[in-house]
């Protein structure tokens, strides 16, 4: 079970994030900007490190992966994490910049709730944060310009 977020000192959510990002400096990026939004960055370099840190830390609230990681990739990591009756609503931001539109879509059913396109645009990470803590996931798609969603989740 996914515990309740705590409200920050302006209203915002604080949350634990689990960053699942092997490229060092992204990972490091990544929590720079999650603490910058008023949240708790935890790291993991791949998914089945990330299985484990979860497996530890219950307080963690939100997942941001990344997709093509070694070990346990980011697709493996939602099938695992979305097949687990602890783990099925636990929301999961998904992020790459190398998958096209179909590859999102894929992503999206397969249990992602959002995609964050690199590189991160902190204005964007915000909007998925704050819509998927707050229980919405709109269309999963956020910030990727360009990008038609119409008809693609077909």
């Amino acid at each position: 079970m996914v515990n309740p977020v705590q409200k920050t000192s302006n209203g915002g959510h604080m949350a634990r994030i689990l960053v699942v990002e092997d490229d060092l400096i992204t990972r490091q990026m990544l929590g720079i900007m999650v603490d910058a939004l008023g949240h708790i960055p935890v790291f993991s370099p791949d998914g089945l490190h990330a299985l484990e840190t979860l497996a530890v830390d219950p307080d963690i609230q939100m997942v941001i992966t990344d997709v093509v990681m070694p070990r346990m990739d980011g697709k493996q990591l939602i099938r695992t994490l979305r097949d687990s009756d602890r783990y099925r609503s636990l929301p999961i931001i998904v992020t790459s910049g190398i998958v096209g539109p179909k590859d999102i879509a894929e992503l999206l059913r397969t249990g992602a709730s959002r995609f964050q396109p690199k590189p991160i645009d902190i204005a964007v990470l915000e909007e998925n944060i704050d819509s998927v803590l707050n229980g919405g996931e709109a269309d999963g798609f956020s910030g990727h310009a360009g990008l038609r969603t119409d008809g693609i989740n077909e």
